[in-house]
C-alpha cells in the first residue's frame, strides 16, 4: 500500500505542473490579442496530458483492488466500485452517475432485470454504500467519492403516473391502501427532489394528499397522520412548493390539529413544516393569525426532547414578524420559556426568542415581574457562550430603556462585578454595544459610578 501512496503523490505533482503551464498559456490566451497559434496547439497538447493522467490515476485506483472487490460492491453497468448506490424501482443496485446517465438517455427498462420502470426515482443504498466504506476502510483503501455532478434528475410521465396511482390511494376506501400510499409518497418526498417538485405543477395534488386527514381519521389513526404529516414538511422543503403548501386552505388547520393530537413525531414535524413554511413573510403571517402559535407554545411547554428544537425554532422565525411577538406573549411565551431556561433547558434556542420579543412592551412586563433579570445576569457570569451572552444583554438593554424598575438590580450587579464593563470589552460586537448602552443609561441617571 506504501508504493500506491507514492504513485499517487507522483501523479499529483505531474497534475500540478501542467495545471500551472496550462494556466500560463490560457492567461496568455485570454489577455494578449495578437497571441501565437502556437500558443493554443500548446495549451490543447497540455489540456490533452492532464485528460490522460486523471484517466490513468482513476484506472490505476481500480486496478489496485479489482481482484479483490466483491461483485456486490461493483456497479452492474461499469463492472467498477460504486461511489453512490442506489436503488432502483426493480429493488436493484447502480452506481448513480451510470444508471443515472441510462435514464437521462431516455431508457425506462432495468438494465439486469429488462423489467419496466415504474417510475425513475433512485433511492440512496446506504447499507451496501456503509459496507463499502467498511470494505475500503479494512483494505487500507480510500472510500470511493461520489460524483457530483450527474446532472438534473430526470422526471418523466412515469413518475407522474405512479404519483397519481399513490394518491389515488389515499383517496380509496381502503385504510390498508391509504396507508401504504401514505408511507411510499413519505420515503419517496423524502429521498428525491424531483419528487418533490412534482406536486407543485397542480393545486389539486395537496387536497388529494391530505383528504384521509380531512375525513376526520386525525385522531383514530395515527401512523396514517404521521406519514402525511411528514410527506408535508418534506414537499415544504422545496422552495417552490412552500406558498403553494401554506396557501391551501386545509393545511395549517391541519397541521395546528396535529401539534395537539398525533404521536410526538407527527407533532415535532408539524412544528418543523410552520418553520419552513414561515420562511415566506406572508405566510408567517397567516400562521399567525390562524392561532398556530399557542398550541406551539403549549407544546414548547410539554418539553419533550423529541420536539422541542422543531417547536422552539419554529416560534423563533414566526416572532420575526411584529404582530406574531405580540401574539405569542398573549398566549403565555414569556413565562413558559423563562421556566424552560430557568431549568437549563434549550438555552440557546429560547435566549434567542427572548430576544427578539423584548421589544414587546408587555413582554419586558412579564420578564420583570417572572424574576428575569437576576437569570439573565446569571447566565452573563457564568456562561461561556458568546451568542447566549449577546442575547442576555440585548433583553437586558431593552429592559433598562423601557423604564427605571429595575435599574437598581442591573446598577448592583455593575457595582459589585463589573459584569456590562467587562462584557463592553470582551463581547461581541453587538454585545459590547448593548453593554455600553447600559453603562451611559446608568450614568446619565445617576444610577452607577463603576467604569471599566
Amino acid at each position: 500500500m506504501a508504493r500506491t501512496g507514492v504513485l499517487e503523490e507522483t501523479d499529483k505533482e505531474a497534475a500540478m505542473e501542467i495545471k500551472k503551464q496550462l494556466g500560463k498559456l490560457v492567461k496568455e490566451i485570454v489577455e494578449e490579442e495578437d497571441y501565437r497559434v502556437e500558443t493554443a496547439d500548446e495549451a490543447i497538447r497540455a489540456l490533452s496530458s492532464l485528460k490522460n493522467l486523471q484517466r490513468s490515476t482513476k484506472s490505476l485506483s481500480f486496478k489496485l483492488g479489482v481482484l479483490d472487490v466483491p461483485q456486490e460492491f461493483r456497479c452492474p453497468i461499469s463492472g467498477e466500485l460504486m461511489t453512490d448506490p442506489v436503488v432502483l424501482a426493480t429493488g436493484q443496485t447502480y452506481d448513480r452517475p451510470f444508471i443515472q446517465r441510462l435514464l437521462n438517455e431516455g431508457s425506462r427498462t432495468c438494465p439486469q432485470t429488462k423489467q419496466v420502470l415504474a417510475h425513475t426515482i433512485l433511492t440512496p443504498n446506504n447499507l451496501v454504500q456503509e459496507m463499502i466504506s467498511q470494505w475500503c476502510k479494512e483494505h487500507g483503501i480510500e472510500s470511493p467519492k461520489p460524483v457530483q455532478d450527474t446532472g438534473e434528475e430526470v422526471v418523466t410521465n412515469a413518475d407522474r403516473n405512479y404519483l397519481n396511482a399513490l394518491l389515488n390511494k389515499t383517496s380509496s376506501s381502503s385504510l390498508a391502501d391509504q396507508k401504504e400510499a401514505a408511507k411510499e409518497l413519505r420515503l419517496l418526498t423524502k429521498r428525491s427532489s424531483s419528487f418533490r417538485a412534482l406536486f407543485g405543477e397542480s393545486a389539486e395534488i395537496i387536497p388529494q394528499l391530505l383528504s384521509p386527514l380531512s375525513q376526520g381519521q386525525v385522531a383514530t389513526h395515527p401512523d396514517l397522520q404521521e406519514d402525511l404529516i411528514t410527506t408535508l414538511l418534506n414537499l415544504s422543503i422545496h422552495d417552490n412548493n412552500k406558498r403553494l403548501v401554506a396557501e391551501n386552505p386545509l393545511v395549517i388547520p391541519l397541521l395546528i390539529d396535529s401539534l395537539i393530537s398525533g404521536t410526538i413525531q407527527t407533532k415535532s414535524n408539524a412544528a418543523a413544516t410552520f418553520f419552513t413554511l414561515s420562511a415566506i413573510d406572508s405566510s408567517k403571517i397567516v400562521i399567525g393569525t390562524s392561532g398556530a402559535l399557542k398550541p406551539l407554545i403549549d407544546l414548547l411547554h410539554e418539553g419533550h426532547p423529541l420536539a422541542m428544537k422543531d417547536v422552539a425554532t419554529a416560534i423563533f422565525r414566526l416572532c420575526t414578524d411584529l404582530e406574531n411577538r405580540g401574539r405569542a406573549v398573549n398566549a403565555g411565551v414569556v413565562w413558559v420559556i423563562l421556566n424552560k431556561i430557568m431549568d437549563g433547558v434549550l438555552v440557546a434556542e429560547l435566549l434567542a426568542i427572548l430576544a427578539i420579543i423584548s421589544t414587546n412592551q408587555k413582554a419586558i412586563q412579564e420578564m420583570c415581574e417572572l424574576g428575569a433579570v437576576s437569570c439573565l445576569i446569571r447566565i452573563i457570569r457564568e456562561s461561556d457562550c458568546e451568542r447566549d451572552k449577546e442575547n442576555c444583554i440585548v433583553i437586558l438593554y431593552n429592559i433598562c430603556f423601557s423604564g427605571r424598575s429595575k435599574l437598581k438590580e442591573i446598577k448592583d450587579e455593575e457595582m459589585a462585578n463589573g459584569t456590562f464593563s467587562r462584557l463592553a470589552q470582551s463581547g461581541t460586537s453587538r454585545a459590547k454595544r448593548k453593554a455600553i448602552g447600559i453603562l451611559e443609561r446608568l450614568n446619565k441617571t445617576g444610577s452607577v459610578t463603576h467604569s471599566a
